[in-house]
């Protein structure tokens, strides 16, 4: 297997992305989309703690990572890794994770990849001091998905193909124990659907940092929120009653206060979808749920002509590639033997 792509420029990487986005935007099939190839250099943004007093960057360094930490944006110290590592991300926009809610553990993935690759390096940190707790070394392909609140599981998308990025599944990994699971975590009522699937467009994690919400979307493919318990080892993937296959690529997630209803926006940011926390019942805006608005996406990117919305996926792609690795997802039940 050749090595990964850490020397591509900004040009080419942008010019793969703006490729995917106009196959995106085209309708082609999710598993006929170029794969995201890398996960390419440092995401120079990083990841903050929710108070955004510390942040965590990590840099590609003399065939090595060198990890930050920045507080209040100065240099607060620092830690030269092994091997080349980057902040993760959940989203094709690039939102970065992999710091626990307690502030005490960092989760990097590592850079440069091919689809499929042999083996994939993790390392965890403490994000207190920049120990190095642990190295990780699994064999196949995984990317990153979430952490517990205290930074005690890890969660990882399996790809299970070789052939077909959307073929994955959940796995936990136990930070302690260093070893990963041998159960996926499946939502138990779910069938398996070739429709449902897509790319991850938006994420909201609960006020307790327990839920992390996930909106999937893809052309051809029916919308879906993946609610992923992260201290309970536990999922739920939601369908959304109404709303048109491949309507959501500029969707969006908001939590309403205290975290009780989550919003799904359409691509003008109106609501097409709520969702009571508690019990994971999905309804339709004025079905017996009040209509709150959910926040409309940057730019009113569903305004724009085609050519426009072609060139803001492709960026969105290139700083995805960059914050880390960006998944093709299709909800699958894992049947155990």
């Amino acid at each position: 297997m050749r090595k990964g792509i850490l020397g591509l420029s900004s040009i080419a990487l942008a010019a793969g992305a703006l490729a995917a986005s106009a196959a995106f935007a085209s309708g082609t099939p999710p598993e006929k989309l170029p794969v995201p190839a890398a996960s390419v250099g440092a995401a120079s943004g990083g990841v903050a703690t929710p108070g955004g007093g510390t942040r965590y960057r990590a840099r590609s360094s003399g065939g090595g990572t060198v990890v930050e930490r920045l507080l209040h944006g100065r240099g607060a110290g620092s830690v030269r890794l092994r091997g080349a590592f980057v902040v993760p991300a959940v989203t094709l926009a690039g939102k970065p994770d992999g710091l626990s809610a307690d502030g005490a553990t960092l989760a990097l993935v590592g850079a440069g990849r091919t689809f499929p690759r042999a083996e994939t390096s993790l390392a965890v940190l403490d994000a207190r001091t920049l120990r190095v707790r642990r190295y990780v070394r699994l064999r196949g392909d995984f990317s990153f998905d979430a952490i517990s609140p205290d930074g005690s599981r890890l969660y990882l998308i399996d790809y299970t193909s070789r052939t077909d990025p959307t073929e994955y599944a959940v796995r936990a990994y136990d930070v302690a124990a260093g070893r990963l699971l041998p159960k996926p975590i499946v939502d138990p009522r779910e069938r398996d659907s070739d429709e449902m699937g897509g790319y991850p467009v938006s994420r909201v994690r609960s006020p307790d940092s327990r839920w992390d919400y996930t909106l999937y979307s893809a052309p051809g493919r029916k919308p879906f929120v993946h609610a992923l318990d992260t201290v309970g080892g536990r999922a739920r993937c939601l369908d959304l009653p109404g709303v048109a296959p491949g309507s959501l690529r500029h969707g969006s997630l908001s939590l309403g206060a205290g975290g009780g209803r989550l919003t799904v926006g359409g691509p003008h940011g109106s609501p097409v979808a709520l969702i009571d926390t508690a019990s994971l019942e999905v309804a339709e805006p004025g079905q017996g749920h009040p209509a709150v608005p959910a926040a409309a996406p940057r730019g009113g990117a569903s305004s724009l002509p085609w050519v426009l919305i072609g060139l803001g996926a492709g960026l969105a792609l290139a700083v995805a590639w960059l914050w880390g690795v960006p998944r093709l997802h299709r909800r699958r039940l894992a049947r155990e033997g």
